[in-house]
């Protein structure tokens, strides 16, 4: 990956035994809590072992159109994807409102739409005007990949400069379904109908098309040179916002910050980020399990548990969303819990 490098380091196990007895005296059962218990020792972990610290969470959501949707792949055609950008700065999605809840600011970011809104609250990383249609050619070149690492890089290190310390990652772009499934076959060594889902619900005969249009971009991209390289990969068949996730992931794990991973999208990228780096596994944690079809063959590669299951499959970070006051719970338990020997209570 020339010129482009990142040193993430694994989140250090030495206090995971102290983080343990701490939990486990406080005034409950031994693992009573079930999962936030574990979700409370991974933040400890990388946060700080005395007191988890949650700092500024930031939610970022990338926007950029894919070619591949001039196919009909999609329910909606690409203007939506400028539309929902406008939605998003005027407040109006469901990711607005779940962020309001969970106190969490929200940052929006141009990766590469095809017409781009002109507002001061669109962060402009454009890396073009939409991929190319991956079906027929390259969705974008090595160094454009490249560059939009280092543009998703770019955005959480500024954040990190203004003391956010918790990262959770959207997307919206008509057609990324189609990038992420191609993806995610190529990464994995799986088959289209392993990988391909229905998106936001199309019918059959564009089902039918999907399928047999990514089937056509996995031909294309094994017939060029290192055809397992990650960053082959995600510039032969990924999208704008899927490079610029990877990198503002792979960032957040250089500066020990915690990564939250949304749904179908958000974890192709945190799949190509944890090839590109695995110590990123460390710091991420899954916030539910997508209704794409798809997504438990990400889960399992990376021996993920999500923490809800609700039947999400919108995107824009809004699994993420609903998500973080969990993060904020086990954050408050691990730090305001009394122990046994603190309330004088006799443990059981």
């Amino acid at each position: 990956m020339a010129g482009v490098m990142f040193f993430v380091s694994p989140v250090s196990r030495s206090r995971d035994a102290a983080i343990q007895q701490r939990i486990d005296m406080k005034t409950k059962p031994p693992g009573s809590l079930g999962q936030l218990e574990s979700l409370a020792a991974q933040l400890a972990a990388i946060t700080g072992v005395e007191k988890i610290r949650l700092h500024k969470p930031a939610m970022l959501v990338f926007a950029a159109d894919h070619g591949i949707a001039e196919e009909g792949v999609s329910i909606a055609p690409p203007a939506v994807t400028q539309q929902m950008v406008k939605n998003f700065i005027n407040g109006g999605a469901a990711v607005n409102c779940f962020c309001q809840v969970a106190s969490m600011a929200l940052y929006v970011i141009d990766a590469g739409i095809l017409n781009a809104v002109e507002s001061s609250r669109v962060i402009n990383q454009r890396l073009g005007a939409g991929t190319k249609n991956i079906a027929k050619a390259p969705a974008m070149a090595r160094e454009t990949a490249e560059s939009g690492l280092v543009l998703g890089a770019e955005i959480v290190r500024q954040r990190i400069a203004e003391s956010s310390n918790v990262f959770a990652f959207g997307e919206m772009g008509i057609g990324n379904t189609s990038a992420a499934s191609a993806v995610l076959a190529a990464i994995l060594g799986r088959s289209v109908e392993e990988t391909c889902g229905r998106g936001t619900g199309i019918d059959d005969d564009a089902f039918e098309r999907k399928k047999s249009l990514i089937a056509e971009a996995l031909e294309r991209h094994q017939s060029t040179p290192e055809p397992d390289d990650t960053m082959n990969i995600l510039a032969s068949l990924g999208g704008f916002e899927i490079v610029q996730i990877t990198g503002a992931m792979l960032a957040a794990a250089e500066k020990q910050c915690v990564i939250m991973v949304d749904g179908f999208i958000a974890s192709v990228a945190a799949l190509a980020a944890v090839r590109i780096a695995p110590q990123v596994r460390d710091y991420m944690v899954f916030c539910h399990h997508s209704e794409e079809q798809a997504h438990t063959l990400i889960l399992e590669a990376l021996d993920a548990k999500p923490l809800l299951d609700l039947g999400l499959r919108l995107g824009e970070g809004t699994g993420a969303a609903l998500a973080y006051p969990l993060l904020q719970s086990a954050q408050s338990f691990y730090n305001y819990m009394a122990s046994f020997d603190d309330a004088g209570v006799t443990a059981v």
